[in-house]
């Protein structure tokens, strides 16, 4: 009688919308598994951790092999995942892991294309409404402004730019950075600090040559109001 009620229950899941599970749910799914909670798992995560990937790794080639590593190991290892901090918390902190060994294997300094940075550029720190440069085409001044700012994000060193990217680009909190990188709440505020003010000095000298000096004071970006 069990084995039939837990085989009406398996026939059930086959035929349930897996998708509108939760990342829990479908983890302990993985842990017995099935396989298609895993495919679940990789469509919701893939477009996030490429992102990451690529904004540490500054190479299209070696985001894409960090991402195949990835889940790769989040497949192999499963079962050891005890969920003591999120999942996603977890898979970031695997997928920052595997872009420091692809830096530490392949030394040379790749340029990032402005345009794949990340699109969650668009909505963070370096939202366009804080600043209004004097020129006739916006739309050639905006990515002028990309530009520099990729320029100066991928020469951060690596421990900065990991915790500026999780959190002034991608938008987590001190305490979801501090879990990914095995960093104290502490330790992030500090280095995300140092990583703004590397930013700012890298970037002060195309605001004062594109903004009015008296729009930078007080108003620019977060970082130079040093926000936390």
């Amino acid at each position: 009688m069990k084995a039939a009620k837990g085989s009406a229950k398996r026939r059930k899941l086959d035929h349930d919308d897996l998708t509108t599970l939760s990342d829990k749910e479908l983890v302990k799914l993985m842990q017995k598994g099935r396989k298609e909670a895993f495919e679940i798992i990789v469509k919701r995560y893939e477009s996030k951790a490429y992102n990451l990937a690529l904004s540490l790794c500054k190479c299209e080639e070696d985001a894409e092999e960090v991402l195949q590593d990835v889940f790769i190991t989040v497949y192999t290892k499963i079962k050891g995942f005890e969920g003591k901090s999120a999942f996603s918390s977890w898979l970031y902190r695997i997928t920052v892991n595997a872009s420091f060994m692809k830096l530490r294997k392949n030394k040379q300094n790749k340029a990032t294309p402005v345009e794949e940075i990340t699109p969650a550029m668009e909505n963070s720190w370096v939202n366009h409404e804080y600043w209004t440069p004097p020129t006739t085409d916006s739309k050639l001044a905006n990515a002028e402004l990309k530009r520099v700012l990729s320029d100066a994000i991928n020469r951060l060193p690596e421990e900065y730019r990991a915790v500026f990217v999780l959190r002034d680009v991608d938008g987590l909190s001190n305490k979801e950075t501090g879990e990914i990188l095995g960093l104290t709440i502490p330790a992030v505020k500090s280095r995300l600090h140092r990583a703004r003010l590397m930013l700012q000095k890298k970037l002060h000298r195309y605001y004062m040559d594109f903004v009015n000096p008296t729009q930078v004071i007080g108003v620019g970006p977060r970082y130079l109001q040093g926000e936390a």
